[in-house]
């Protein structure tokens, strides 16, 4: 984050509340699994097979984990041959996603609508990238926390080098992202996709405007 200008960062701290209000959304609707957060997921795959509680239990995890990791793929095929605009092309792709999931929720089939969240949650992952590499995580936040602590404690230590806010408010992003999430869908339900959809859409014009320049 600390190598980023502000609009990018700005953009960066959007995504990550759209991750947010997304998984939150996912969370509720799916009864404890997660259309974003796949280290979870991950966690609650290995203990549904260590328990042999029920193999739905386990399945369920991993078929999530399966098509993030598609929409993480989708989303660089995006990047690669949207090469002029590629931040504002993954996040039109995110949002036709997300319109799609509104409508399948819409006809009655919430269950399509949560796979759709997890193919563009991963895709968003794509969006801030560096010599090919994630450079900014918006659907994660255990790198985000660590760098915050450690250039926390540079600070405290009186090291040159100690920006940490960013960090903290990616996280803030993040978690404000989920309480409104949280609170949309016991207000609405699923029908709080088009809040995330509408988000993105204005992400998109944002991440444009700033390529554009």
């Amino acid at each position: 984050m600390h190598a980023h200008d502000t609009q990018s960062r700005h953009l960066a701290i959007g995504l990550a509340g759209l991750a947010g209000f997304t998984d939150a959304l996912g969370f509720l609707s799916l009864g404890g699994f997660f259309v974003s957060f796949m280290s979870g997921n991950s966690t609650r795959f290995a203990v549904g097979l260590s328990e042999k509680i029920s193999w739905s239990f386990a399945l369920v995890p991993f078929g999530i984990i399966l098509l993030f990791v598609c929409g993480v793929m989708l989303g660089r095929f995006v990047r690669s041959y949207c090469t002029s605009r590629p931040a504002t092309a993954i996040l039109c792709f995110m949002a036709a996603l997300l319109i799609v999931a509104a409508l399948v929720s819409e006809a009655g089939l919430p269950i399509i609508a949560a796979p759709l969240m997890a193919v563009a949650m991963g895709a968003a992952n794509n969006v801030f990238v560096r010599d090919g590499e994630v450079a900014v995580g918006v659907t994660y936040m255990t790198g985000t926390l660590v760098k915050f602590g450690q250039r926390l404690a540079g600070q405290l230590m009186g090291e040159p080098d100690h920006d940490w806010l960013p960090y903290l408010l990616l996280w803030v992003g993040l978690a404000g992202g989920a309480i409104i999430g949280a609170l949309c869908y016991h207000w609405w339900g699923l029908h709080a996709t088009w809040i995330a959809a509408v988000f993105c859409g204005l992400l998109a014009i944002r991440a444009a405007k700033s390529e554009k320049a």
